[in-house]
Protein backbone atom coordinates (compact mmCIF):
# COMPACT_ATOMS: atom_id res chain seq x y z
CA UNK A 1 0.00 0.00 0.00
CA UNK A 2 0.64 3.24 -1.03
CA UNK A 3 0.84 6.33 1.53
CA UNK A 4 0.34 10.33 0.86
CA UNK A 5 0.51 12.90 2.99
CA UNK A 6 -1.00 15.97 0.97
CA UNK A 7 -0.39 19.04 2.44
CA UNK A 8 -1.13 22.98 1.93
CA UNK A 9 1.92 24.92 2.49
CA UNK A 10 5.74 24.05 3.05
CA UNK A 11 7.00 23.39 6.09
CA UNK A 12 9.40 25.81 6.42
CA UNK A 13 11.09 25.48 10.72
CA UNK A 14 13.88 23.02 10.24
CA UNK A 15 13.30 20.93 12.99
CA UNK A 16 10.08 20.30 12.08
CA UNK A 17 10.86 19.17 8.41
CA UNK A 18 13.29 17.10 10.30
CA UNK A 19 10.67 15.24 12.65
CA UNK A 20 8.63 14.67 9.63
CA UNK A 21 11.29 13.31 7.28
CA UNK A 22 12.26 11.13 10.45
CA UNK A 23 8.84 9.40 10.72
CA UNK A 24 8.90 9.16 6.87
CA UNK A 25 12.04 7.00 6.66
CA UNK A 26 10.62 5.19 9.78
CA UNK A 27 7.15 4.44 7.44
CA UNK A 28 9.32 3.42 4.68
CA UNK A 29 9.60 -0.06 6.35
CA UNK A 30 6.36 -0.59 5.96
CA UNK A 31 5.10 1.02 3.37
CA UNK A 32 5.96 3.12 0.20
CA UNK A 33 5.25 6.90 1.79
CA UNK A 34 4.95 10.04 -0.58
CA UNK A 35 4.80 13.89 0.55
CA UNK A 36 3.41 16.42 -1.41
CA UNK A 37 3.37 20.02 -0.42
CA UNK A 38 1.22 22.44 -2.26
CA UNK A 39 1.82 26.38 -2.64
CA UNK A 40 -1.54 26.63 -3.32
CA UNK A 41 -4.64 25.05 -4.46
CA UNK A 42 -5.11 26.43 -7.84
CA UNK A 43 -6.83 23.98 -10.43
CA UNK A 44 -3.39 23.27 -11.93
CA UNK A 45 -1.94 22.70 -8.93
CA UNK A 46 -4.74 20.55 -7.77
CA UNK A 47 -4.61 18.26 -11.45
CA UNK A 48 -1.10 17.62 -10.69
CA UNK A 49 -1.82 15.41 -7.31
CA UNK A 50 -3.21 13.03 -9.79
CA UNK A 51 -5.55 10.94 -7.34
CA UNK A 52 -6.44 7.80 -8.46
CA UNK A 53 -10.04 6.87 -8.61
CA UNK A 54 -9.99 4.01 -6.69
CA UNK A 55 -7.57 6.00 -3.61
CA UNK A 56 -9.13 5.87 -0.35
CA UNK A 57 -9.00 9.87 0.29
CA UNK A 58 -8.86 10.57 4.35
CA UNK A 59 -9.42 14.67 5.12
CA UNK A 60 -7.79 16.15 8.11
CA UNK A 61 -10.82 17.88 9.94
CA UNK A 62 -11.41 19.40 13.17
CA UNK A 63 -14.82 18.00 12.98
CA UNK A 64 -13.75 14.66 11.45
CA UNK A 65 -13.62 11.02 14.07
CA UNK A 66 -11.30 10.85 16.72
CA UNK A 67 -9.64 7.77 17.42
CA UNK A 68 -7.52 6.25 19.84
CA UNK A 69 -3.99 4.71 18.45
CA UNK A 70 -4.94 1.12 19.06
CA UNK A 71 -8.36 2.20 17.24
CA UNK A 72 -6.55 4.32 14.47
CA UNK A 73 -4.25 1.41 14.10
CA UNK A 74 -7.20 -1.43 13.83
CA UNK A 75 -8.64 1.23 11.01
CA UNK A 76 -5.30 1.20 9.08
CA UNK A 77 -4.61 -2.36 9.26
CA UNK A 78 -8.59 -2.91 8.09
CA UNK A 79 -7.98 -0.32 5.02
CA UNK A 80 -4.69 -2.35 4.24
CA UNK A 81 -6.09 -5.76 4.31
CA UNK A 82 -9.00 -4.81 2.13
CA UNK A 83 -6.62 -3.97 -0.51
CA UNK A 84 -6.59 -0.23 -0.53
CA UNK A 85 -3.55 0.60 -3.11
CA UNK A 86 -3.17 4.44 -2.38
CA UNK A 87 -4.12 6.10 0.91
CA UNK A 88 -4.12 9.76 0.48
CA UNK A 89 -4.31 11.66 3.68
CA UNK A 90 -5.27 15.71 3.04
CA UNK A 91 -3.83 18.26 5.69
CA UNK A 92 -4.65 21.79 4.87
CA UNK A 93 -4.63 24.84 6.03
CA UNK A 94 -6.88 27.45 7.76
CA UNK A 95 -8.87 27.77 4.84
CA UNK A 96 -8.77 24.11 4.19
CA UNK A 97 -8.85 22.48 0.85
CA UNK A 98 -11.20 23.64 -2.74
CA UNK A 99 -14.82 21.96 -2.66
CA UNK A 100 -13.76 19.69 -5.75
CA UNK A 101 -10.95 18.12 -3.42
CA UNK A 102 -13.07 17.69 -0.17
CA UNK A 103 -15.78 15.66 -2.72
CA UNK A 104 -13.05 12.79 -3.08
CA UNK A 105 -13.18 12.64 0.84
CA UNK A 106 -14.11 9.16 1.53
CA UNK A 107 -13.26 9.54 5.38
CA UNK A 108 -12.86 12.53 7.73
CA UNK A 109 -10.25 12.27 10.50
CA UNK A 110 -9.85 14.68 13.75
CA UNK A 111 -5.92 14.77 15.18
CA UNK A 112 -7.08 16.46 18.53
CA UNK A 113 -9.91 18.62 19.99
CA UNK A 114 -6.86 20.92 20.83
CA UNK A 115 -5.85 24.00 18.10
CA UNK A 116 -1.95 23.29 16.72
CA UNK A 117 -0.25 24.58 13.81
CA UNK A 118 -0.30 22.87 10.76
CA UNK A 119 2.96 22.23 10.76
CA UNK A 120 2.80 20.22 14.29
CA UNK A 121 -0.56 18.75 12.68
CA UNK A 122 1.66 17.33 10.25
CA UNK A 123 4.13 15.52 12.29
CA UNK A 124 1.53 14.32 14.67
CA UNK A 125 0.17 12.66 11.47
CA UNK A 126 3.53 11.09 10.41
CA UNK A 127 3.94 9.39 13.77
CA UNK A 128 0.62 8.32 14.32
CA UNK A 129 0.65 6.44 11.06
CA UNK A 130 3.93 4.97 12.15
CA UNK A 131 2.67 4.48 15.47
CA UNK A 132 -0.37 2.34 13.77
CA UNK A 133 1.96 -0.02 11.48
CA UNK A 134 4.47 -0.87 14.44
CA UNK A 135 1.12 -1.66 16.39
CA UNK A 136 0.10 -4.06 13.86
CA UNK A 137 3.25 -5.54 13.90
CA UNK A 138 3.73 -6.05 17.42
CA UNK A 139 6.63 -3.39 17.67
CA UNK A 140 7.55 -2.29 21.27
CA UNK A 141 7.60 1.26 19.89
CA UNK A 142 3.91 2.09 21.08
CA UNK A 143 4.57 1.09 24.86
Amino acid sequence: MKIRLIMLGKTRREEIRTLLDDYAGRLSHYCEIAINELRDTSPASLRKLKIGPSSTVVLLDAAGKQWTSQRFARWLGDIRDGGTRELVFLCGDAEGFPADLRARVTHSVSLSTLTMPHEFARVILAEQIYRAFAILAGHPYPR
